[in-house]
């Protein structure tokens, strides 16, 4: 049976030269190093696919923890596409896979215009398909080898009669589909076209520009303008291909987009002027944003031409080779109404402050300076609130406390807006801040309203948030009262006191209030893990547990008394126990505890905004779109022809006895892909040339 010629997984072959470059060239050219390349890239791609690509280092320490986010780091997994590892694979590929087309389509192309004219008749027994038909004279094997002739053109085959004097050889010999090889050099060019366009468009040609225009990353922080940026930092409008973003807030104008890099960023000149006439949003009932678009005035720097268009997701805007894209939106400079509560200290005077995102407030005390900064805002907030098991035992809860996280990030069962919120930062003297993240409405958790403001001492770090219960105006003053009160020596005396007097007997109430002044001093120099401290500093071990569950409720009775007091010093009556009052007195102590390691001497929150809306868009410039797209097409032709366009050869013989005379004529066919139809065309030839 003939053998269709297939092409070898060997590589390059060099008779000449040292011992390790022919070593090296035969394993570049071979197929088995580029399937090998091949493969190492699909998993990568796929790793790229589903791991989030640029996103905040926070994200992925959320995501993976700290010792895995620092291993996927190391290997680049987070910027997989422009990995240098990645680079170095693709480029291996690329060389690979045009050794191996240097290496196999000459000699592709020479098999498809052969002729297999030299298949002699022993090898008929070893086709898959093949006839023998009987014929009794020379006219009817004539006959015959006409009507396949006949057929065989119909049906697109190319015929070639070879004149010969062996009789075993064919008298005819047909094919069709021989260039299904293309198939195999379409697919492997595809290959070598989309790499060559992946390098085209990955950061290599910007790197290659910003070392040969002498260019160096910087770090944007801190720079108020463009212009404080130094040449060196910044792309001229040549750059050969970037992925770069722009934010533009509502009503302003830029031409200057930022290229981000590892360890800084560069300023691109962009060679357009963008206006972000108005940005549109639309949400679904949960909050979550379905629709947005971006409506833009483009003015062209070199002829100055104006376009208006609307930029929305995946319909960018392509002006002069460059893609604009809508990737997000972000606050564009709101103004924020804030208000500022004091933490600690016998006082509660406020203090009403108006600021701008992006902008920055002293504010003087008489032990320190700090300043305010704030540094984001957004309207609309989509959580994922759940009802959560209750504090079963609030005092061993909050013993060693930390701040508890803003919402059950593990169930996606109730997913709602929870409202605006915004950040801001607290900067000493010294240049050290922490930042927080504060919700402007009370969020229901466990039940109850609360108040969520995070905290974390640096970008790389989760928020822990302080719950700060609500009262039923949905305010801070409730809160803020009992905080005054419980910083004032002489007002936790009193309560003590009114509490000794309501609970126990006339004899024993200076001993029970001198309990409840301890545990409340306790409590306001070093919150419940200080009066833990106090129990294991005071209570022998064996009765520690018993004595625990005696002070938490003196102290909650106490801290009731305290918050009653302050009421009536406000002029306000006193409320009666009830389940509401006494989860809030619950959950203002814990609120109070958590406060002391809150670290920072206000609390900072939002009364009102005007909102400014901006648009981040994407701006890329892809050279090699244009060269991937052609893969892509050589690809799907390749394919296509791999699988739809089959090979098919047929040999016609006819058998001579010994006496020279013409016995039968013999048909057989083979194809490089067995199909039904292929069946069936064989039967169709065989019945056509028998005699009638």
């Amino acid at each position: 049976m003939q053998d269709f010629d297939k092409p070898s997984t060997g590589g390059i072959e060099l008779r000449h030269g040292s011992a390790w470059v022919r070593e090296a060239i035969e394993l570049l050219s071979s197929m088995r190093f580029a399937i090998s390349a091949l493969s190492v890239l699909c998993i990568a791609s796929a790793i790229g696919t589903i791991v989030p690509q640029a996103s905040p280092d926070i994200n992925y320490v959320n995501q993976f923890g700290a010792f895995w986010a620092e291993v996927f780091a190391a290997f680049d997994v987070f910027r997989v596409y422009n990995a240098p590892w990645f680079l170095v694979f693709m480029a291996l590929m690329l060389i690979s896979t045009t050794l191996c087309l240097i290496r196999n389509t000459p000699k592709m192309l020479r098999e498809a215009r052969a002729w297999p004219l030299h298949v002699r008749d022993r090898a008929f027994v070893a086709f898959r398909h093949r006839h023998e038909n009987a014929v009794t004279n020379e006219s009817q094997a004539v006959l015959s080898v006409q009507q396949a002739t006949d057929w065989l053109k119909s049906h697109g085959y190319a015929i070639k009669n070879p004149v010969s004097n062996d009789a075993s050889l064919p008298v005819l010999v047909a094919k069709k589909g021989a260039y299904n090889r293309l198939g195999y050099i379409f697919a492997h060019l595809a290959i070598v076209v989309i790499s060559l366009g992946g390098l085209l468009d990955s950061e290599i040609p910007t790197r290659a520009a910003a070392w040969w225009w002498e260019k160096a990353p910087i770090n944007l922080a801190g720079l108020n303008s463009a212009e404080e940026v130094p040449a060196s930092a910044k792309m001229p409008q040549a750059t050969p291909t970037y992925r770069a973003n722009l934010l533009i807030p509502e009503g302003q104008t830029s031409d200057m987009a930022v290229i981000n890099r590892p360890g800084g960023a560069f300023l691109l000149d962009l060679p357009f002027e963008l206006t972000l006439k108005a940005f549109r949003v639309d949400y679904y009932s949960t909050g979550m944003p379905k629709l947005f678009a971006s409506d833009v005035v483009l003015k062209d720097k070199t002829d100055g031409t104006l376009r208006e268009a609307t930029i929305e997701v995946n319909k960018p805007l392509i002006h002069r080779g460059v893609a604009i894209y809508q990737s997000s939106f972000d606050d564009g400079g709101s103004k924020l109404k804030l208000v500022a509560h004091p933490l600690s200290g016998p006082v509660r005077q406020l203090l009403p402050i108006e600021l701008a995102v992006g902008q920055s407030l002293p504010l003087r005390s008489q032990d320190q300076t700090l300043a305010l900064e704030v540094s984001g805002f957004k309207a609309i907030n989509v959580e994922n609130i759940s009802d959560q098991e209750p504090i079963e035992d609030p005092f061993k809860k909050h013993a060693a406390t930390v701040l508890s996280p803003a919402v059950n990030v593990t169930t996606t069962a109730n997913q709602r807006n929870v409202g605006p919120s915004f950040n801001y930062k607290l900067r000493d003297t010294a240049g050290q801040a922490r930042e927080f993240h504060s919700y402007m409405l009370p969020i229901d958790l466990d039940g109850a309203p609360v108040f969520l403001v995070g905290v974390r001492n640096s970008p790389d770090e989760t928020f822990r948030y302080l719950r700060i219960p609500a009262d039923e105006d949905g305010s801070l003053n409730e809160y803020m009262r009992l905080r005054v009160a419980m910083a004032n020596p002489e007002v936790r005396q009193r309560a003590a006191e009114i509490f000794a007097q309501r609970s126990a007997p006339e004899n024993l109430a200076p001993a029970l209030a001198s309990s409840a002044k301890r545990s409340l001093d306790a409590v306001a120099e070093g919150g419940l893990e200080g009066l833990a401290d106090l129990l294991e500093q005071t209570v022998p071990e064996a009765e520690r547990d018993r004595a625990s569950d005696v002070v938490v409720r003196m102290l909650t009775s106490a801290f009731w008394e305290l918050w009653q007091l302050a009421r009536v010093d406000a002029g306000l009556p006193r409320l009666e126990q009830n389940d509401t009052t006494l989860n809030f007195t619950q959950r203002a102590l814990n609120a109070y505890s958590d406060s002391q390691i809150f670290g920072a001497p206000i609390l900072v929150m939002l009364d009102g905004f005007d909102q400014v809306q901006a648009s981040v868009f994407q701006v890329t410039r892809s050279p090699g779109k244009t060269t991937v797209y052609l893969g892509c097409l050589l690809l799907t032709l390749g394919i296509f022809a791999m699988l739809y366009i089959p090979e098919r050869r047929v040999w016609v013989w006819r058998r001579v006895n010994g006496e020279g005379q013409v016995e039968s004529v013999r048909v057989a066919a083979s194809s490089t892909r067995h199909s039904l139809d292929f069946d069936r065309e064989f039967q169709e030839l065989s019945t056509h040339i028998k005699p009638h």
